[in-house]
């Protein structure tokens, strides 16, 4: 008989495991153990499964040649000696190498010893103590038949209002999922100040929340949720501190935290999560763990972080896999890669954001840019928004943001800052990165180098910026120290002008330097184009003739554009 191994957990890293270790080590006795009946899905598919994007649940659990991964698959097509589906692993008794089991259809307990256990418990929603949040209509989204059941109420026509709590990733996959296909009135109340609070900042934020509201997605922010309350034990209202909010669906979404209950009962080294090294293995050499539930190296901040990332759980069941059959692999850690289909924008990040890098003590700073995502001659070119968090006192590259079309640009730009990311790049890096150019795909200086370029003119002081929401101050309350100078096309400029009389002044671009005396020298000038390029420009102008109070909105008009704002 060969090595017997446990595997706890059967929805991405558990199977992961399981399979990889049988194939090494054929003559392994594996079990594949879970509490629920269904096994081994996409959960990060579930808001497209009840959107309709996905039609059938069992797509979810298919492989890409159309097989359900159920039980029979596991044991016939894996050769996976037991899968043993709704039983819940109790305790570990790590002396004698037992794993307590309950089967939860007969009641009946029983012990399942190991050589080696696998831990893949996945994450726990993290569900604030609101009153009433107990009631039916109120889901977490944790599961494939919770999602069936509110798929089903939406089909039936159960469903005209929903609250989603939490302006997260889930919460706006789930707000665009009652919203496109249900047109379920939907109202998003988030905690903090923006929508995917710390992993974007504000100015992209802002981008996104505004397209949620363009397509029909209340969404309140600063939203402090008082009470879920009921009728006849059902969900009739959520109540917030400013206002109540009728819903027949409620979706709690603020957040998942690990599953660390059986590994802190076995005496194994728990933090935020569950303690690994970089084998995967846990404070007991014998017992690994992967997934949700663990606490693994954020290659940025230089500490542990619990990443519930579905992809980082399948990287892991491979790895465990491996160690498992004696084949030494290494997890080296994360960056946070991370996107997102919001609506019609894709939307992602990696690395750290501007809050979190000052917040962990850096000195950092920010680049922002909007740009074709490919050639702006070739048909069907869109913008893409971007940022680029650095490090002013050793350049190195902290983070990257972008919000661009729902096409592969963004997701281009993100692998490739990823995958340098681990090897701490600076700013100069960035410029000097080689990528592929052909004008229906990209730009001949891609976005990334527009944008380190940007990043480096901040650190060398040949771009002076000033945050938009300083502009607008400025602007609104008429100050009298300061002047617009608008390098657009005349035909773009002239609204403004016209509103603002002698405070918004146009010189266009190609003039600046012939017509540099229409411009004071006391005050301060901000420079104003759509992207910024032409204003960076200008202020370029100016500095080298002796001006000292211009600055460049960054990003230019389309941000705000963008926000909803009106000039």
């Amino acid at each position: 008989m060969g090595k017997r191994i446990v595997v706890i957990g059967a929805v991405a890293c558990g199977p992961r495991a399981a399979c990889r270790a049988k194939r090494l080590m054929p003559e392994a006795e594996v079990t594949l153990i879970d509490k629920d009946d269904l096994i081994s899905y996409g959960a990060c598919g579930i808001p497209y499964f009840i959107s309709g994007d996905v039609p059938d649940e069992n797509h979810l659990r298919e492989t890409a040649f159309r097989m359900v991964r159920d039980v029979p698959f596991f044991e016939n097509a894996k050769g996976i000696d037991h899968v043993l589906t709704r039983t819940l692993a109790t305790e570990i008794d790590r002396e004698r190498k037992v794993v307590r089991v309950k089967h939860l259809d007969s009641e009946k307990e029983e012990e399942i010893p190991y050589d080696n256990l696998v831990l893949a418990v996945g994450g726990i929603p993290q569900v604030p103590p609101i009153p009433g949040r107990d009631l039916d209509g109120v889901f977490t989204v944790s599961n494939l038949h919770q999602a069936m059941e509110i798929k089903n109420r939406l089909a039936q026509g159960q469903v005209e209002r929903a609250v989603i709590l939490g302006a997260g990733p889930i919460g706006l996959e789930m707000a665009e999922a009652f919203t496109d296909l249900w047109g379920v009135k939907t109202t998003v109340l988030e905690y903090f100040d923006q929508p995917l609070p710390r992993i974007l900042d504000t100015p992209l934020a802002r981008i996104v929340a505004h397209h949620l509201e363009e397509k029909g997605v209340r969404l309140v922010l600063n939203a402090r949720v008082k009470e879920i309350r009921g009728q006849d034990g059902r969900v009739k209202e959520v109540v917030e501190e400013k206002e109540t909010y009728p819903a027949d669906l409620v979706i709690i979404a603020t957040g998942v935290r690990p599953n660390v209950e059986l590994a802190q009962k076995a005496g194994l080294l728990v933090n935020q999560g569950i303690v690994v090294n970089n084998r995967l293995q846990t404070s007991d050499p014998a017992i690994y763990a992967g997934g949700d539930c663990v606490e693994i190296p954020h290659l940025v901040l230089g500490r542990r972080v619990v990443m519930p990332f579905g992809s980082l759980a399948n990287r892991h069941g491979r790895i465990i896999g491996d160690n498992l059959a004696g084949r030494p692999t290494s997890f080296p850690g994360t960056v946070g890669a991370f996107i997102m289909k919001c609506f019609d924008l894709a939307v992602g990040a990696t690395g750290i954001s501007l809050t979190v890098a000052r917040e962990e003590g850096f000195e950092a700073e920010y680049a922002l840019l909007n740009q074709t995502e490919r050639e702006h001659y070739f048909p069907g070119a869109g913008f893409i928004f971007v940022e680029l968090v650095f490090d002013r006192r050793t350049r190195r590259v902290l983070g990257f943001q972008a919000v661009g079309p729902h096409t592969d640009g963004t997701l281009a730009r993100l692998y490739a800052v990823s995958s340098i990311l681990p090897r701490r790049p600076t700013v100069e890096d960035l410029i000097s990165l080689e990528l592929p150019y052909a004008p229906p795909y990209t730009t001949a200086l891609d976005p990334l180098h527009s944008l380190a370029h940007v990043a480096e003119n901040l650190l060398t002081g040949g771009l002076v910026p000033i945050e938009w929401d300083e502009v607008l101050r400025r602007l609104r309350e008429g100050d009298p120290n300061t002047v617009f100078i608008d390098t657009r096309h005349p035909r773009e400029a002239e609204p403004l002008v016209k509103k603002y009389p002698g405070r918004w002044i146009h010189v266009e671009y190609d003039k600046i330097r012939r017509e540099m005396d229409r411009i004071p020298r006391d005050k301060d000038v901000i420079f104003i184009c759509n992207s910024s390029m032409r204003a960076y420009e200008a202020q370029r102008w100016l500095m080298a003739a002796g001006y000292t109070r211009t600055f460049v909105p960054l990003g230019g008009l389309n941000f705000v554009r963008r926000w909803g704002v009106e000039i």
